[in-house]
């Protein structure tokens, strides 16, 4: 039987509608982590005191 390699493949960067994933480097361990980047969902408004009646 053959072996694993201990290389892990290079995965291509995903990209969703509000999201982005892209693939870390290898720690010392060999466990390789993936980043997530969010984009904002809503705008935030500054909040103003309503007027008085």
């Amino acid at each position: 039987m053959s072996e694993q390699s201990n290389t892990r493949p290079k995965v291509p960067e995903g990209e969703s509608r509000f999201y982005k994933t892209r693939q870390m480097e290898p720690n010392e361990k060999g466990f390789v982590g993936y980043e997530t980047i969010w984009e904002p969902m809503q705008k935030e408004v500054e909040y103003s005191t309503p007027k008085q009646p």
